[in-house]
């Protein structure tokens, strides 16, 4: 993933989620102050405060128990806003569920925890949750033998909330990138082969193997107890289609599939374990294992430059290098000479290969059930105001002042009818350290204008947990289609309980009201005073209307 935050502390207590429902019913109070209403939409917005505190009372009567009592859920005061938009400029909003939602023992994660969490979501006007189905946790008995029910457990309670829920293909493992604070290898009968054959797993130049995820080098060799990687990703998918078949496209609508690390289509240049690497660094190409080796190789003797096929790169430096330190990446470096363009494009034409074969399984599992396919590519803004754009060049994405890496694997995409998700939606480019030559704001408008040039739909993420307005308003500026893609819908990350305290809660629910509107409702508290478009414009609408005010009176 692109340096993104995971927390997996795990939802909310009934004291923190009466915290969180006073300040989202206070903020519900507070709407009437954004636009002049008739008074009974006052009178209806204090009726709805005083529920909520009745509620709230009752609420401290039965804490002493983990549940509330059935006849108390049915009470909560919905907060969610009506939106006066039609549906078609609606961007509909999910939360990520926390890391360990499904337990290594297979079962669902604090149940009655998650039932309060789901209720307070869906009042919020929330279109549903995504959950990571941890290949590591489904299959970890042996070959071809499924544990779905911690996740039959989540769908069911998802259903009877009224929500909708985004299932990931986890191929990879959980543990070793940001804010990975639990750990969930791959399956044991996996590590078990890879222990005999280290090199079915990603190496980067200095020998180092990689336990995220197995090497796209061998998707079509038979190397997992005589079947191939495809072939279990696929049986895996088959076997999640049967076991929900009667939920798809109803209430799982829709599966991203996880292609690499973090469940990105990448490979694993950059990664965090041991200190391996730090933000800002290039990372490093990780094409080293036999299989990957064995592919260059080849191409190289295609191309009648058999000495290019030896090795990678020799003069690419180390993780956390910055270009200027390599004589590859450099502003006039090996990158744009005859051999680094045959590399690039070697190295990054295998990763779409492995994406389109994932994809057209999937897509051959998944047609016609009304589910939606997605997948997702890593933001990776950090030295994207270089010529080379090392960082995206040794995740996989060849990308550079001179050619546009982010057409092809749009096109690839939209082949199968596969919604693009992409991260980093609530970054700003000022916000970012000057040495790292980062620009999200650049990379999501390429991206936007990439996808929109393919034909298919985007959907974001944000890469940090934020919980302010300003990284909202960002979120809602990069929503709208002013330049490429409107966003398809957008995925918050992540419930845990800092997201219901106080201001956060609140920012949150206006959030989802402002993103059913689709992103064109530009009312930002006041306390955005972080110099986003949305709220400049927010000021100067202010000042209009109590110029209005002042004439009125």
């Amino acid at each position: 993933m692109t340096l993104t935050l995971r927390s997996s502390t795990s939802f909310i207590n009934l004291k923190d989620y009466s915290k969180g429902l006073k300040t989202s019913d206070e903020s519900s109070s507070g709407v009437v102050c954004f636009a002049q209403m008739k008074p009974s939409f006052r009178i209806r917005a204090k009726s709805s405060l005083q529920e909520a505190q009745l509620f709230q009372e009752r609420i401290r009567v039965s804490s002493t128990t983990d549940d509330l009592p059935r006849e108390l859920l049915h009470e909560l005061p919905s907060i969610a806003h009506s939106s006066n938009n039609n549906d078609s400029k609606k961007v509909p909003v999910y939360v990520m569920l926390p890391l360990d939602t499904v337990t290594h023992g297979g079962h669902l994660n604090k149940p009655r925890a998650m039932n309060v969490s789901l209720m307070a979501l869906k009042n919020a006007g929330v279109e549903g949750v995504m959950v990571d189905a941890w290949w590591g946790l489904v299959e970890k008995d042996g070959p071809s033998k499924y544990n779905w029910e911690g996740y039959a457990e989540l769908v069911n309670l998802v259903q009877r909330h009224g929500l909708k829920i985004q299932v990931v293909m986890s191929f990879h493992q959980c543990g070793g990138n940001v804010g990975d604070s639990c750990s969930i290898p791959l399956p044991p009968w996996v590590l078990e082969e890879i222990s005999k054959n280290p090199d079915l797993v990603y190496t980067d130049k200095s020998g180092r193997r990689n336990p995220e995820y197995i090497s796209l080098g061998c998707d079509s060799l038979p190397v997992l107890r005589g079947r191939t990687p495809i072939q279990v990703y696929t049986d895996y998918m088959k076997s999640f289609h049967d076991r929900f078949r009667d939920y798809l496209g109803d209430v799982i609508v829709e599966i991203q599939v996880g292609m690499g690390p973090c469940g990105e289509l990448r490979y694993p240049a950059y990664p965090e374990s041991n200190g391996t690497w730090k933000f800002p660094g290039i990372g490093e190409f990780q094409c080293y294992d036999k299989y990957m080796k064995a592919s260059l190789e080849a191409s190289a003797e295609a191309q009648g430059k058999r000495d290019w096929g030896t090795t990678g790169p020799h003069d690419s430096g180390q993780y956390n290098q910055f270009p200027e330190d390599t004589g590859f990446f450099k502003r006039d470096g090996t990158w744009n000479t005859e051999y680094g363009r045959f590399f690039l494009e070697w190295y990054s034409e295998k990763l779409l290969r492995h994406g389109d074969r994932l994809l057209a399984s999937a897509k051959g599992v998944f047609q016609g059930t009304g589910a939606k396919l997605s997948g997702k590519v890593a933001g990776i803004h950090w030295h994207y105001r270089t010529r080379s754009h090392a960082a995206e060049l040794t995740a996989g994405y060849y990308n550079t002042r001179l050619r546009d890496g982010y057409i092809p694997t749009a096109k690839m995409f939209s082949k199968h009818g596969v919604v693009l998700n992409f991260t980093c939606m609530e970054m700003k480019d000022g916000e970012q350290p000057d040495n790292a030559n980062c620009s999200p704001e650049g990379l999501v408008r390429q991206v936007k204008m990439a996808t929109k040039s393919a034909g298919l739909d985007l959907a974001g993420e944000n890469a940090l947990e934020r919980y302010d307005s300003g990284a909202y308003g960002q979120v809602l500026a990069t929503s709208r289609s002013d330049s490429g893609n409107a966003l398809s819908a957008f995925t918050y990350l992540r419930l845990n309980k800092r997201l219901f305290e106080g201001d956060n809660w609140r920012n949150m629910v206006e959030f989802v009201k402002d993103m059913a509107d689709g992103g064109r409702n530009e009312r930002l508290s006041e306390c955005d005073s972080t110099g986003t478009d949305l709220y400049v414009r927010f000021i100067k609408e202010k000042k209009v209307q109590e110029e209005k005010d002042t004439v009125l009176v």
